[in-house]
Order: C-alpha cells, then structure tokens, then sequence
C-alpha cells in the first residue's frame, strides 16, 4: 500500500547536500518525540530487516547518540550522533558519523551534516531535511551505499509506529 504523504528526496550536487521533505500523518508532538527518544527511534530508525539499537543518547546540544544497525545475521554497523542545536519541537541539528561500538570514527567515511526542521499544517506534520556532506565525492559514496533506499524503508517504519 503506497502512502499519498508527501516524500520528496533531491539532491544539490552542487552544495554536497541532499534535501528530504516528508509529511506525516501525527501531530508535531508524535512526530518530534519519534526523532528524539531512543525507544521510539529504535523502532523506525534502521531499514528492515535491519533494527536500531541505541547504546547511549543525551538528547541535548553537545549531546550524542551511539547507536548500531543489527542486521538479521547480527552484524552490527555502528555510528554516532552530535546534537549541535535544539530548537524543541521546531528543528534540530547533529553531526552523524560512521564509527565502532566505541564511538571511534571510520576515516573512511566523513560525517553528514543534519539540519531537521518540524512544522504542523492541519493533521499533517512535515520534516524538512538537509543533509550536506564535505564533498560531492562523499556525498555520492553515501547514495551508492543505498541511503535513498535505507532510508525511504525506515520513514516507511515510522509510519506504522505513528499509526498506532
């Protein structure tokens, strides 16, 4: 079954930056406490039949998120959040960044650069996205590796949790 909610994915290959623009059906309430409580976000965050499972989060500017992707052979593919700005229930802002269970970061992979932004219309709740990353080389590595696909999966995922 296809959702008529808004999903629009481009990508500025210019700036390094893919924007995200999806409706949901909730309120803003529902939408925010999704992206910002790791017992919700381990519900949606990783596309199946990966789950999420958060080691640490402090949801607070200078705060950070461990958390792997547990894949069905129990592989784990570990990264970490940096909460840089939080506007409740308006935007917020984090660094996200491929690493070990320890929080060490893969120099293979630079980080993405998250700016989320939360707006109410009616029933519908929009999230804005915009990802940049440090080069359009990086950016295209991330999109290579399925990130449309992934990710398209998990909204998918908070659909269902949003619905019940």
């Amino acid at each position: 079954m296809k959702s008529n909610l808004l999903m629009n994915f481009t990508v500025d290959k210019e700036n390094s930056t893919v924007h995200i623009k999806r409706e949901f059906n909730a309120s803003l309430a529902n939408v925010w406490s999704a992206w910002t409580e790791p017992e919700i976000l381990d519900q949606w965050w990783a596309p199946a039949p990966f789950k999420s499972k958060t080691k640490s989060m402090e949801f607070k500017e200078g705060g950070r998120r461990l958390y792997a992707m547990v894949g069905p052979e129990n592989q784990e593919k570990w990264s970490f959040f940096e909460y840089t700005s939080i506007s409740p229930k308006t935007n917020f802002k984090h660094s996200s960044t491929f690493c070990d269970a320890e929080a060490n970061p893969d120099p293979n992979i630079g980080s993405s650069y998250w700016d989320v932004t939360f707006s109410e219309k009616g029933d519908l709740t929009t999230v804005d996205i915009a990802i940049k990353r440090n080069s359009l080389a990086e950016l295209e590595k991330i999109i290579e590796m399925g990130f449309k696909e992934g990710f398209t999966i998990a909204l998918e995922g908070l659909d269902k949790i949003l619905a019940s």
